[in-house]
């Protein structure tokens, strides 16, 4: 199935990608030879340190790989502003109740972290956000209860 993806979060993908494969592997590599050459393995916290991480980082590779072989990258520049919430706008959001304003980007499941204001579209209010345009009010079922958000703005940036 396709996972959206904003050609950032593709290119932040790649970028792990390749540091991972050609920078962290020969240094593990590295590691592991010298905790090798120190003797009994059995007993070797630094071999054993070091094999684990090996495996981390194989299994990052391929989830990297994968996410990357399953995306749909979606340019959003190349999409014409329409003024409606679509995958890879910004959106400000109000609390009616609160009058707290939050902003968001719109962004696909591997890239969303809201410490930096990214958004899942999948998520309840990605989803409840897609389709309306600025002056608009949606309602998002919480674990909390409903909360009413009205869109002040949907920049296209």
């Amino acid at each position: 199935m396709p996972n959206p993806m904003t050609l950032e979060g593709a290119e932040a993908l790649r970028a792990e990608l390749q540091q991972r494969k050609f920078v962290l592997r020969p240094q593990i590599t590295q590691a592991i030879a010298e905790a090798r050459a120190h003797g009994d393995l059995k007993e070797n916290a630094e071999y054993h340190a070091a094999r684990e991480q090996q495996g981390f980082n194989e299994g990052r590779i391929q989830d990297i790989e994968s996410k990357l072989a399953d995306a749909q990258v979606i340019d959003i520049a190349k999409i014409p502003p329409s003024g409606k919430v679509i995958f890879g706008t910004t959106v400000t959001l109000i609390d009616s109740e609160s009058g707290v304003e939050v902003r968001y980007k719109l962004v696909g499941e591997d890239e969303a972290d809201l410490k930096v204001g990214k958004l899942s579209v999948m998520s309840p209010i990605g989803r409840a956000l897609i389709g309306k345009s600025a002056g608009d009010v949606v309602t998002v079922r919480t674990p909390k209860g409903a909360v009413e958000y009205e869109i002040d703005r949907v920049l296209h940036l």
